[in-house]
């Protein structure tokens, strides 16, 4: 995967195609923001409790960064459900959902994450994208595929949809407990493969291959992971499950976008 480096660190996956004049999509990680703190870096999550406007000058840096103004990037009030939405204009009010699809050039889509998988999708032809938060309830609930749903409706066709996972919690991060495996293995007994075992009873979950597996099981053309773990690295990332574990108080957001 690709890093571009301005003020701001960008991590860009080439399975969407060349940012080359359509497009513009990018993972952008923590580097180059003005939260300070805990919060330190780009945190462009409204929801945290860092200085309200400390996060627009994030989101407005990163705006600039794809090219357009803060009211163009376009974002939802997630809520780890398998709902997906359309969105021609900036909506004036706060859309529940944890999907984004657009066919509008000159508009950005994006999603908040600190662990969860943000997931950019594209249809070059079509000229259709989407953004997905996709957590392991929204995953597991079907997020991924009502997304690829939203975009058929609005012209896409899933033989031609590329999409790619940005920066999650990794497969040795991630403990979970027997109930956890259990929800999965009750949806379907095959998802045993994305559990190893861990430590006093643990398992350990493999979100980004259990990401991929419903994608690729949804016919798209392509799809891929940049392998990048939120957890692992705190130089660049936020990271829900680190907070927890050292006792923060809160955590930053990472925001993935892309536009037409």
């Amino acid at each position: 995967m690709n890093a571009v480096t301005v003020s701001l660190e960008i991590l860009t996956a080439p399975v969407l195609g060349p940012d080359d004049g359509d497009a513009r999509h990018g993972f952008f990680t923590r580097r180059g923001g003005a939260s300070s703190g805990i919060f330190e870096g780009l945190n462009c999550g409204g929801g945290s409790s860092d200085q309200s406007e400390i996060v627009a000058l994030n989101r407005a840096r990163a705006s600039h960064a794809l090219g357009l103004g803060p009211a163009e990037l376009i974002t939802v009030h997630q809520v780890h459900s398998a709902r997906a939405v359309r969105v021609d204009a900036p909506p004036t009010e706060p859309l529940r959902a944890d999907a984004i699809v657009t066919a509008t050039p000159g508009l950005a889509i994006a999603v908040l994450t600190a662990d969860c998988q943000p997931v950019l999708f594209r249809d070059a032809e079509a000229g259709v994208i989407a953004a997905a938060h996709a957590g392991w309830r929204g995953a597991l609930d079907g997020i991924l595929e009502a997304t690829v749903e939203e975009m058929e409706a609005a012209g896409a066709d899933r033989s031609r949809i590329r999409a790619a996972i940005g920066p999650t919690i990794s497969q040795t991060s991630y403990e979970v407990g027997q109930e956890f495996l259990e929800r999965f293995c009750d949806d379907d007994p095959e998802n045993a493969r994305f559990f190893i075992n861990g430590a006093d009873g643990k398992y350990l979950f493999d979100l980004p291959g259990y990401g991929l597996s419903r994608l690729r099981a949804a016919g798209l053309a392509e799809a891929d992971w940049t392998r990048h773990c939120t957890y692992c690295d705190p130089g660049r990332f936020y990271s829900y499950r680190r907070a927890t574990h050292l006792g923060e108080a809160d955590y930053g957001r990472l925001l993935s976008a892309i536009r037409l």
